[in-house]
């Protein structure tokens, strides 16, 4: 037996890529609940930088127009479909597009997704919390399974407040790892030390390897996380240690400043390695994808990881959060409330 549905939702939808006033708040009907699926009710949808690139058109696994973009929301089953058991109706989910067969999707009241898609949410992770685990599966996939298996005793985080950052430092301190951080602002600088950065050094790129040296004995780090490219990975690279590896993760800024493979060579002594990394790395790894999200919610469950602090906007606001997004200078997480 299913609850009492809407004939029409609201949605988000890019008919035009461009700027945040491509964002239309649409009325849809609501998807029809097929054979071996379950309908999401929004409560909580979470918006990041991937729903950026959707609304420009320009991401890598771009949905077909018109798109609804985001990735990841917080709510409950309202109906299932044939075949599927009707006592998970009121259950509470994690929705992440990763489980999806195209990315996006979440910017509307309803979603139907197969009914193996969604994550359950136990009690210790609120409808809001909930958004924010797609950054520590993130987090999970770099730290963990990123350097071949090799120890890591320290790690180097530029931009230690911003929202995968938050997660890596908070990860990285649960296992006990020396985090060496940079944030621009004192409230940034603030965040990043309560979420678990062990020093923080000026992230001015011509100095850090110096300053990264000294904040570890003259060591270096074992890993290093850029998301930002340009001068910024090259001395990431310069602040390794022996077998250290650079990972850009992003380059908001453009490419690396400089001949990667011959700044490797010069450091050759040191064994060096880059590597790019995604999350779609994990597309075809379901069990693995999945064991991580799982791993990320027992975590927040517990209270060994937190959210970071969010702020709340209705969904006929979505432009606003996106000029938000836009200007890259906001702390914490920005979530919009399905209404």
């Amino acid at each position: 037996m299913n609850a009492a549905i809407p004939a029409l939702m609201r949605a988000v939808q890019v008919r035009v890529p461009g700027g945040p006033d491509a964002l239309d708040l649409v009325e849809l009907p609501v998807p029809a609940c097929g054979p071996g699926e379950v309908l999401v009710r929004a409560a909580v949808i979470g918006a990041g930088g991937p729903d950026v690139l959707i609304r420009k058109g320009i991401y890598k696994w771009m949905p077909p127009l018109p798109a609804i973009p985001g990735n990841e929301m917080s709510g409950r089953i309202a109906a299932v479909g044939k075949g599927v058991d009707p006592g998970r109706i009121g259950q509470r989910v994690l929705v992440s597009s990763r489980e999806l067969p195209a990315r996006g999707g979440c910017y509307a009241q309803y979603i139907a997704i197969p009914e193996q898609a969604p994550f359950a949410l136990p009690d210790g992770v609120s409808d809001t919390d909930a958004v924010s685990l797609g950054n520590l599966q993130l987090a999970q996939a770099m730290l963990l399974h990123s350097n071949g298996g090799l120890p890591v005793r320290s790690i180097l985080v530029p931009g230690a407040a911003g929202g995968v950052a938050t997660a890596l430092v908070q990860l990285a301190a649960h296992h006990g790892m020396t985090i060496i951080g940079t944030a621009s602002t004192p409230a940034k600088q603030a965040h990043a030390l309560a979420y678990g950065v062990t020093t923080l050094v000026d992230a001015e790129p011509a100095g850090l390897p110096q300053r990264v040296m000294a904040a570890t004995g003259g060591r270096g780090v074992d890993l290093a996380f850029d998301h930002v490219g340009g001068e910024l990975f090259i001395a990431c690279i310069r602040s390794l240690a022996p077998l250290g590896t650079a990972i850009s993760y992003n380059i908001a800024s453009g490419p690396p400043a400089g001949d990667v493979f011959m700044e490797l060579r010069a450091h050759l002594s040191k064994s060096l390695a880059v590597r790019t990394f995604s999350i779609h790395t994990f597309d075809e790894d379901r069990d693995l994808r999945r064991a991580l999200m799982e791993n990320a919610i027992a975590l927040m469950a517990r209270g060994a990881v937190k959210a970071p602090p969010t702020q709340a906007f209705p969904l006929s606001e979505v432009r606003q959060v996106h000029e938000m997004l836009d200007a890259g200078s906001t702390l914490g997480k920005l979530v919009l409330v399905a209404e």
